[in-house]
């Protein structure tokens, strides 16, 4: 019999909250990341069945790893090398012996995980997987969904990560401190892109920031984790207000602030604060800092353009790139002309670079329509709209370029 709604709903929450955490601690304990990774969900799979039965146990995570403890030492009794393992089963066995509701204690490993997982030996794309499957619990066919991938490419993906952190001998800690500042550059730089990610997919975004604050509560000193924090924390704010009720794209400009969250506005903003304290600038506390304005700002008339435009100016000679300047461009369509964020646009493009980017299009649509270019702003619309990746982006677009072939017609007399 499947367990009520409510439970069932419960038991799924508690997993997906409580599974960085569990298998960290695991693979602590048993020194091996597959293993873990497999005991953690047989272990999971007996919970679903008993839990449904008997209701969630006091220490829901302390169950679970005690589990998958026994799991873990089932699997080495039966495997090829039974002879070589007698030490790990007896270290096993005592763990065993550990009462679930004293395994509560655990500390938290989920830092070491996050350095593991986006060890520079990985591609970067493996790195941002392998930390959404271990760190946020998510599903192999979810990540794959996530990358727009196929799922058994991306089941090889992960198997191909966790094999290489183990013949390669990827440390299972937190680097020395000599190490530290490169290694942390890699990890704000996976936590931003599972954030990126999650300006599609809601729960992806409240993942980056829980392990934003990992990271933070680890490193307060360091300016440019609280930076990434700030900004995760200010740009995900606006997300109530991104979508209207049919779920269609609400730009910046007619969002109703009203649907802000106020609350994580003014922590990003405080966090910004004691960052720029720091006296060490860095591209992230750049990045919160333009959408610190927007968020201060009461509507879209009072947005301070100029001080949008200055700000971007720092990030790009700080990290040149031409999507800074695209973003610089529409700043400057504001707080001095269209014509001149028109220009700078044709400069970032001149190389023929930007061909298959949309927001390169899109910009230069906006930019068009508003000169009165109608025809060419038509075209331009044409090519952002077939660059979108998702629907409600696409609608948005057609929409405009709809208004805009209105202003074509010409009204008889």
């Amino acid at each position: 019999m499947l367990p009520p709604r409510s439970l069932d709903r419960a038991i799924e929450r508690c997993v997906r909250e409580e599974w960085g955490r569990i298998l960290a601690s695991l693979v602590k304990r048993l020194g091996d990341f597959q293993l873990a990774e497999d005991c953690l969900q047989d272990a999971v799979l007996v919970a679903m069945n008993t839990w449904a039965v008997k209701g969630l146990p006091k220490s829901p995570a302390g169950w679970l790893i005690s589990v998958a403890w026994r799991k873990a030492i089932d699997r080495i009794r039966r495997s090829a090398n039974f002879a070589s393992k007698q030490g790990e089963i007896a270290y096993l066995m005592e763990l065993d012996r550990v009462a679930e509701d004293k395994v509560e204690g655990f500390g938290d490993e989920r830092l070491k995980m996050i350095f593991t997982c986006c060890h520079p030996a990985l591609e970067e794309k493996t790195r941002v997987a392998l930390t959404l499957r271990t760190l946020g619990g998510l599903s192999t066919e979810e990540i794959a969904m996530a990358f727009l991938d196929n799922v058994d490419a991306m089941s090889a993906r992960l198997t191909r990560a966790k094999k290489k952190i183990s013949a390669t001998g990827i440390p299972y800690r937190v680097p020395e401190p000599n190490e530290l500042a490169e290694r942390l550059s890699s990890v704000l730089k996976v936590i931003y892109l599972i954030f990126n990610k999650g300006i599609e997919r809601g729960d992806l975004s409240g993942e980056a920031i829980r392990l934003g604050r990992i990271i933070f509560d680890f490193m307060p000193e360091e300016p440019e984790v609280a930076g990434l924090l700030a900004l995760m924390l200010i740009h995900d704010a606006r997300r109530a207000a991104r979508l209207d009720m049919t779920g269609a794209f609400v730009p910046l400009d007619a969002q109703n602030r009203s649907r802000w969250n106020w609350t994580k506005i003014e922590e990003g903003v405080a966090l910004l604060r004691l960052a720029w304290g720091r006296g060490r600038i860095g591209p992230f506390q750049l990045q919160a800092a333009i959408h610190a304005v927007h968020g201060q700002a009461a509507d879209w008339d009072e947005t301070d353009w100029p001080e949008i435009v200055a700000l971007y100016e720092v990030l790009y000679r700080a990290q040149p790139s031409p999507v800074v300047r695209i973003n610089q461009s529409v700043a400057v369509s504001y707080a001095i002309s269209v014509a001149r964020g028109l220009a700078m646009l044709d400069e970032v493009a001149a190389g023929g670079a930007l061909d298959r980017y949309q927001p390169y299009w899109a910009a230069r649509a906006d930019f068009l329509g508003r000169l009165g270019e109608a025809q060419l702003a038509k075209k331009s619309f044409e090519h952002a709209i077939e660059l979108s990746e998702n629907e409600p982006e696409r609608e948005f677009l057609r929409c405009k370029a709809s208004q805009l072939a209105a202003r074509l017609v010409k009204p008889t007399s």
